[in-house]
């Protein structure tokens, strides 16, 4: 299977994002802390590595670690929001260094709005030069967009903008808001969309892309309202061949081995023929409304087919329909014998072999608790909350993990 692990390379940014799920912490890493990550995604067959943050273009070991990642046979990735990428050199150098794809978040291509989301002015042209930049160095350009109350309305405005003026971009992932953690957690008011607020322009969105020959994922997004598309959930490909994801965070969760990929149903899912593969509505914040939930009748083979036999996707050994549903069914006999289990926690998904993640240390206290106030004063000034620290610090209290 195509399992890809995520590394958190940094977690402070030069954005400020009022929806951001991973804000700043004193956990830093150096090039050891991050070669051990990578190692031990090589030891468990992973086929990539992603590296994020916050903005991990920020490290200076950067270019080095993708380096190692690519020597060792990993497919490198990159999240980033492509302030450096803007830089050409810089761009060169992520390309030498083997990174084959980068992922430049945007959240809408309306100067205003996106100047807003970012907490910053200026970002979108520099967003734009990171895009031509990757692409003139041969790295494969897919663009982020975080699903929110801000662009929920315009998500096929900005598609019509990529094809128009980057018509090399030829893959998208949307990411509905996560509530739950950093500072989306305490601006749900203000960030956080109902799921009709972009079910209109992201089915217009979809069926462009669609229609242009580009592919797209969506995650966090429950199939009732990407039905046409259900293939495209990344929760219900990943359902439908059994993979699993690891991240490993610079806080104090450390590392998460996610499997399961249920989270919350209503009544009215138990009716939809969707259901065995529809990750459900992620909402560990109480920011959603289930009631938004309701089933659609559709083939669960045709949606299985479509993942099962992409030719994009070669690694799943099951191509046919009949050798998948065994499979899935041994899968969910299994799962069934503990059909009881509450859902796991953050620290019932911790593998007992994981590595230590990063590490805190007397600078990195100093360094944070510096950002915490710059960022406090940005805050305001913005009308934003900040977010609460307590997964930012380890749980002891110590210099160190």
């Amino acid at each position: 299977m195509a399992n890809i692990g995520y590394i958190q390379v940094v977690r402070h940014c030069n954005h400020f994002c009022g929806f951001c799920s991973n804000p700043t912490t004193p956990y830093v890493h150096t090039f050891d802390t991050m070669k051990v990550l990578v190692d031990d995604l090589v030891k468990r067959g992973y086929f990539g590595v992603i590296l994020t943050g916050g903005e991990p273009t920020l490290h200076p070991e950067l270019p080095r670690i993708a380096a190692y990642a690519s020597a060792q046979g990993l497919h490198v990735r990159m999240i980033t929001n492509g302030s450096r990428l803007a830089d050409p050199e810089f761009a060169r150098s992520l390309g030498e260094a083997g990174v084959r794809l980068v992922h430049v978040s945007v959240y809408s291509v309306r100067p205003d709005v996106e100047a807003i989301l970012r907490g910053a002015e200026g970002t979108l042209e520099k967003a734009f030069a990171a895009v031509r930049n990757a692409h003139d160095n041969g790295i494969e350009v897919n663009i982020n967009c975080v699903i929110n109350k801000l662009n929920a309305d315009h998500l096929d405005e900005n598609i019509d903008h990529w094809i128009e003026h980057h018509p090399y971009v030829r893959h998208f992932v949307w990411n509905n808001l996560d509530p739950s953690m950093g500072r989306a957690e305490v601006n749900q008011a203000q960030f956080t969309p109902r799921l009709s607020d972009f079910e209109v322009s992201l089915q217009r969105a979809m069926r462009k892309l669609h229609a242009s020959g580009r592919t797209f994922r969506v995650e966090k997004v429950p199939l009732c309202y990407m039905t046409e598309f259900a293939w495209a959930s990344t929760e219900t490909r990943k359902i439908v061949k059994g993979e699993e994801r690891i991240v490993h965070f610079l806080d104090n969760k450390q590392t998460v081995r996610q499997t399961d990929w249920e989270h919350i149903y209503a009544p009215a899912c138990a009716h939809c023929t969707l259901r065995p593969i529809c990750g459900g509505l992620f909402d560990r914040g109480a920011a959603y409304d289930p009631e938004e939930l309701y089933p659609v009748f559709v083939s669960l083979d045709a949606v299985v087919e479509t993942i099962i036999t992409d030719p994009s996707d070669p690694s799943y050994p099951l191509r046919t329909l009949p050798a998948w549903k065994k499979d899935f069914e041994e899968r969910l006999a299994a799962a069934r014998r503990g059909e009881d289990a509450p859902r796991a926690s953050v620290e019932e998904m911790r593998p007992p072999d994981a590595p230590p993640v990063g590490m805190v240390t007397e600078k990195g206290l100093k360094l944070f608790e510096a950002k915490r106030k710059s960022e406090t004063k940005k805050a305001e000034s913005l009308g934003v909350s900040m977010e609460r620290v307590d997964v930012a610090v380890p749980d002891d209290g110590s210099n160190g993990i």
